[in-house]
């Protein structure tokens, strides 16, 4: 008799993960009846995947005692390791209207009213329980007495909107578990939701999530690795050299590497640097190489701010969007295509090296054991909106085993040199250490996560 699944899709951050790659085909041939219970716009059947729509939206207290939680843990992480860093992961709220003003009085109130280990543990009880009761708690009762899934899995740790969700199938006796999506995750407070058990990317991904949430213990914690990294050992996913160049036009006397955008709040004058690596490459190639940029934009950045310098260094700069379509305002509401996984792959496949501002894309490029080089330097500006050098002091870079594990590029002057380096491979040292460090991050080998994440559905069903 087969198992019943329903994996929890409260936005569009697990698609990629659980939608689009190997893992529910993995799943069917293990005998799972997997249903998405989904609370996107985006239209599962259309890429044939059983799915039932999540109706409903959390009260409007929910929020609030969320981002109380949020700003509470920062405060007891900032005091209990002596680390102001944390203070680094707050966003300042947008106060533009007397409500807006209002619903941040009430959250500083929360935050002050439940500082303290004990009292947090306290706001995360009372934020997994306050959907109960409520309509959409009442309406996820529902669909669960009716389609009474064995397991209910949520594809990432801090949607609001699963919370009711969660906690009706808590209540009704079904197994919860979320997966912690990302590896920067745990040290900014996100998780959000409560649930039976946790699937991290690694053990020291397990040992940060029971050090913030002391109440979580190790039985609790699955160690699964992340479907994120799967798609670059799939064969014949990506785009052959000739297929791709031909496809997006590119010489094919040029050898290529990969400026990836970041997100305009990590990095915001990251225009400024790809004009600097493309200066760099002009400079080269009036030096007699043939060398030439794939811009591909951080997901969520449909800004407008790279257009000079794409227009200026058209030459050198070839743009190649991520196919990932707008469907609301929030960053959230920004779903990648199931075509995406190709074009990543085949931009990966076909570059010989990666450069950004702090990106996760360093994994993604030692998959193919490529190098990544990351900008350390201010640009020369007067009026600078963010001290880049501040990006490498976040919690999650500590986890790196020495700084070979990419090539730092601390000046304009820099980067010249660390293209040569990898155009001719004099990486063997960085290569070895990104390795290292990708497996410290990510439970190896790589490539059987989805595997290990459905023996642990097992488990817990």
């Amino acid at each position: 008799m087969s198992r019943k699944i329903f994996i929890l899709l409260p936005d569009g951050v697990g698609l990629r993960n659980f939608a689009f790659t190997n893992f529910t085909n993995l799943g069917k041939e293990k005998g799972w009846d997997i249903t998405f219970w989904n609370q996107t716009p985006f239209e599962l059947f259309k890429v044939g995947l059983k799915e039932l729509k999540l109706e409903g939206k959390p009260h409007f207290l929910t929020d609030l005692y969320k981002r109380a939680k949020i700003e509470a843990e920062l405060d007891h992480f900032s005091l209990k390791f002596n680390e102001s860093i944390y203070q680094e992961y707050k966003f300042p709220p947008k106060l533009d209207s007397f409500k807006a003003k209002l619903k941040w009085k009430i959250v500083q109130f929360l935050a002050k009213k439940y500082s303290g280990e004990k009292k947090l543990i306290k706001l995360r009880e009372k934020l997994a329980n306050i959907e109960r009761g409520k309509i959409f708690y009442k309406k996820s009762i529902a669909t669960l007495q009716v389609e009474c899934p064995d397991v209910v899995f949520c594809t990432n740790q801090r949607p609001v909107n699963a919370l009711a969700p969660l906690l009706a199938a808590k209540d009704l006796g079904i197994p919860t578990a979320t997966f912690i999506f990302s590896w920067d995750n745990l040290p900014k407070a996100t998780k959000v939701v409560k649930t039976d058990y946790y699937f991290v990317w690694s053990d020291f991904m397990a040992s940060e999530l029971m050090k913030y949430y002391p109440e979580i213990s190790e039985k609790q914690i699955k160690v699964t690795g992340t479907p994120q990294f799967e798609p670059h050992f799939t064969q014949g996913l990506a785009d052959s050299k000739s297929i791709f160049y031909k496809k997006y036009n590119l010489d094919p006397e040029r050898s290529y590497l990969c400026y990836s955008g970041d997100d305009i709040t990590t990095a915001p004058h990251d225009q400024l640097y790809l004009r600097d690596v493309a200066k760099a490459v002009r400079n080269l190639n009036n030096s007699g190489k043939n060398i030439g940029i794939i811009f591909r934009r951080c997901p969520v950045d449909f800004s407008d701010r790279y257009n000079q310098f794409l227009e200026e260094y058209q030459d050198e700069i070839v743009s190649i969007n991520p196919l990932w379509e707008q469907q609301g305002l929030q960053w959230n509401a920004i779903l990648p295509k199931k075509e995406d996984l190709t074009l990543q792959t085949s931009i990966i496949s076909n570059t010989f090296m990666v450069i950004n501002v702090g990106s996760s894309m360093i994994f993604d490029y030692i998959s193919y054991k490529k190098p990544c080089g990351y900008i350390n330097y201010n640009p020369n500006i007067e009026f600078l909106k963010k001290d880049t050098y501040s990006v490498y002091n976040y919690i999650h870079f500590r986890s790196k085993p020495s700084k070979k594990v990419v090539f730092w590029i601390n000046s304009e002057i820099e980067i010249e040199s660390v293209i040569l380096k990898s155009l001719e491979k004099d990486t063997m040292d960085t290569i070895l250490q990104a390795s290292e460090w990708f497996r410290k991050i990510n439970k190896h080998p790589a490539n059987e996560s989805s595997e290990r994440i459905w023996k642990a559905l097992n488990e817990i069903s």
